[in-house]
């Protein structure tokens, strides 16, 4: 949009500046809805009956004109932003005007109900030629945001015509528009076409039109490029410098070059991750206008393993598409009809009750295909749960259809850890796979790797005790995005200067670490104990390093010590100290430092007696959480209560941590790096807003502003007995509450 307004303000052609890859004109021929239609038209290809509209007047005319449903969306906007379904005027005039605030001009098109939405990767150079790098098939009907919705690629359900006859023209719109570099063409595809079709475009037995094409990056760029291992945005940087594919080197083969089309001998399934319980009173629907926060990527050798791997990734608390709780039919019912991030766990609930494809076709518009895999996952955990015999034969086909070790326990009633010896006794064991997308015609020295169970070799040999595994962050979240990242690959490259080499693990399709030349290795896998546990036996490393993806793999801490896996950094026991509620309060009181006055509780008698005491307001938290989830700031007991039955807080495993909440006092953050105990640098940074916003949300200025010399020296001093008494070594955090110059200690983060 940025350069676009340069261009039009005659600001590029005064300096003389020369755009590089696609020209100005296709750019603002794909963005501007109206031109963009007519273009296609043009050249034959077809795009749903629609108009724009600068103005509410206008826009009712052409719904008029078009009729009910329609789809509504901005032009010059990202991610969806203000577009939605609409079926009426009320909704079209709530639509309308929430799109005309951010953007000059609307597009109001006939709605596609339940078409396949689908989507191709293109690439092209200066000279004309064009390789198709990936197609993807949205598990959801059109109307829902790709963004938001469940990516297979290659696509599943598509005909060998129709797969080429897309292809096609997505190649015509490319090269009608001149593209140099990458560019995304999004299509809507009648899944049961009438021999005439309903007007859309490809002639006899294909039924498709033209949402739109993207002469940019994508939302699916990132997706692309890793299910592929095709870099698209460093291919498409180097066609704009004016190279053709065939001088541009394939980095992941290192034999041949970019000039091909990858062929795929996996699946791969993309799923969002959203945060919506965080806001309250959100809606929990999904649809055209984006709300996920991040995403996962999963590889398998069935969509069955590919999928129940991604529901693992994504929050790390549901093991399979049949954990859900869906308490009535009621409810059911209304997650089957309305999208929401809980639909794929309906459907999961609604095929064990007994409910036909064919209905839940009819409801949802998911492709039958994907419906029969979804529903051979709930027969196999069915058929397993009438004679929960674990054989070879039963947990094989349980592991090749996707379920974990901790599952499986859950469903014979064992622990994660007595699954895992029981498979390794019964040699039941993943298959390392490297990312091969040249189908064996030519040897692929790949370093970017998957496990399966559909396979019974290594495509690669071990390390060994040269390399050191780095556990990546998983899905981007509210309170976990790109700086753990960028700690993850700085310590890939600070291994590297060590004569090292790094073991990459991670989930996230739109990270740094999980391109295939950052690492020595790349496993795009869960960060699970189970996981992370097969690939370090496997790889038999050295050691691996837990402190710098974030809270995930912090997590992990006791599992992979108790295993006898080689922690690198601070102890497992010290990491526990400092997560524990109740032993980091006990620790601070040892050492003779100051912290807001505190108990636990695993009953509500005992948080009232404590707010008898001192008074409210109180701050209200359970043990080992990130971001502030399950957190909160009472100030009568009313809203104690409220929150701590809401948030099903009571546990008599996990205590719940109770404190006083000092009004008015300023909140201090202490970042170090420290060695066996000593800190080696540090950072003081200053909240602007008063202690009791979350330093996600707070505006932080460093250095300090309006800090005593005496306060940060009182902060050096406890952070330097906090270190010593926790063996520290690797990155920290300490968060320190200050009210007349007296410093109290709030938590420590013993990672990034």
């Amino acid at each position: 949009n940025c350069g676009l307004a340069l261009d039009k303000k005659g600001i590029l052609k005064k300096y003389k500046v020369k755009i590089l890859g696609s020209p100005i004109s296709a750019i603002s021929l794909t963005e501007d809805r109206a031109k963009f239609a007519k273009h296609l038209r043009k050249i034959g290809i077809p795009v749903p009956e629609s108009g724009t509209a600068t103005n509410l007047a206008e826009a009712k005319t052409i719904a008029k004109k078009i009729n009910f449903p329609l789809m509504v969306r901005a032009a010059f906007a990202l991610g969806g932003q203000k577009s939605g379904v609409v079926k009426n005027e009320y909704e079209l005039e709530e639509i309308v005007k929430g799109a005309l605030a951010v953007s000059p001009q609307v597009l109001i098109e006939k709605y596609l109900h339940h078409f396949k939405e689908i989507e191709y990767e293109v690439v092209r150079d200066y000279f004309g030629n064009v390789v198709t790098v990936c197609n993807m098939e949205n598990l959801d009907p059109l109307g829902i945001h790709t963004g938001d919705s469940i990516v297979v690629a290659p696509s599943q359900t598509l005909s060998n015509s129709e797969y080429h006859r897309l292809r096609e023209a997505s190649i015509k719109i490319v090269e009608s528009l001149k593209i140099v570099g990458e560019c995304n063409v999004q299509f809507a595809l009648n899944p049961s076409p009438s021999p005439h079709g309903r007007g859309g475009g490809g002639g006899e037995g294909l039924d498709y039109f033209v949402i739109e094409v993207n002469a940019r990056l994508s939302r699916s760029s990132a997706l692309a490029s890793k299910a592929t291992g095709y870099p698209l945005a460093y291919v498409a940087a180097k066609l704009a410098l004016g190279k053709n594919l065939l001088q541009i080197e394939n980095k992941i083969t290192k034999v041949t070059q970019s000039f091909f089309e990858p062929a795929l001998d996996y699946v791969v399934v993309k799923m969002p991750r959203w945060d919506l319980e965080k806001f309250v009173g959100a809606l929990g629907q999904i649809g055209s206008a984006m709300k996920s926060v991040g995403e996962v990527m999963a590889i398998g050798r069935s969509f069955e393993e590919a999928l129940q791997k991604a529901v693992r990734m994504q929050s790390g608390q549901a093991e399979s598409v049949t954990d859900n709780d869906f308490e009535n039919k009621k409810m059911l019912k209304y997650f089957l009809s309305v999208p929401t991030p809980k639909r794929l766990f309906a459907i999961a609930h609604s095929l064990g009750e007994g409910a036909k494809v064919e209905s839940i076709y009819r409801t949802t518009g998911i492709d039958p295909w994907f419906l029969y895999r979804i529903e051979n996952i709930v027969r196999t955990e069915k058929k397993f749960l009438k004679n929960k015999l674990l054989n070879r034969e039963n947990l094989l086909e349980l592991k090749m259809n996707g379920f974990s070790d901790k599952k499986i326990g859950n469903l014979s009633g064992k622990t994660e850890f007595d699954i895992r010896k029981l498979r390794k006794k019964l040699g039941i064991e993943p298959s390392v796979f490297a990312i091969d997308t040249l189908a064996g015609e030519f040897p692929a020295e790949t370093n970017y790797l998957y496990l399966t169970y559909h396979g019974n070799h290594h495509d690669v040999s071990p390390l060994s005790k040269n390399a050191i595994m780095v556990l990546g962050s998983g899905p981007y979240h509210i309170g976990s995005s790109v700086e753990f990242d960028w700690s993850c690959v700085y310590t890939a490259l600070a291994l590297r200067r060590h004569k090292k080499k790094s073991i990459i693990v991670n989930c996230n399709p739109e990270t740094v670490s999980t391109d295939y030349d950052v690492s020595d290795r790349l496993y795009f896998e869960n960060l699970s104990f189970e996981t992370i546990a097969d690939i370090y036996e496997f790889e038999n490393s050295l050691g691996i390093i837990i402190s710098v993806g974030g809270q995930r793999p912090n997590n992990l801490a006791e599992g992979l010590s108790l295993a006898g896996f080689n922690i690198l950094g601070t102890k497992a026991e010290n990491i526990n100290r400092a997560e524990d509620r109740n032993l980091f309060s006990a620790l601070l009181d040892k050492l003779n430092i100051l912290q807001p006055k505190w108990t636990s509780f695993t009953d509500m008698i005992e948080a009232i007696k404590f707010t008898k005491i001192e008074g409210f307001p109180v701050l209200v938290r359970p043990s080992y959480v990130l971001s502030g989830s399950a957190m909160r700031v009472c100030y009568n007991e009313k809203q104690l209560f409220n929150f701590v039955n809401q948030a099903g807080l009571l546990s008599p495993e996990y205590p719940v941590t109770i404190s006083k909440f000092i009004e008015n006092a300023k909140e201090l953050e202490f970042d170090a790096v420290a060695q066996k105990g000593e800190v080696v640098i540090y950072g003081i940074s200053e909240h602007i807003e008063n202690a009791g916003v979350h330093s996600g949300d707070a505006t932080i200025v460093y250095p300090t502003q309006r800090v005593y010399a005496s306060t940060e020296f009182q902060l050096r001093e406890i952070s330097k007995k906090i270190a010593r008494e926790l063996s520290i070594t690797g990155p920290f955090n300490i968060q320190f509450l200050v009210k007349d110059n007296i410093p109290y200690v709030i938590e420590v983060n013993l990672r990034a």
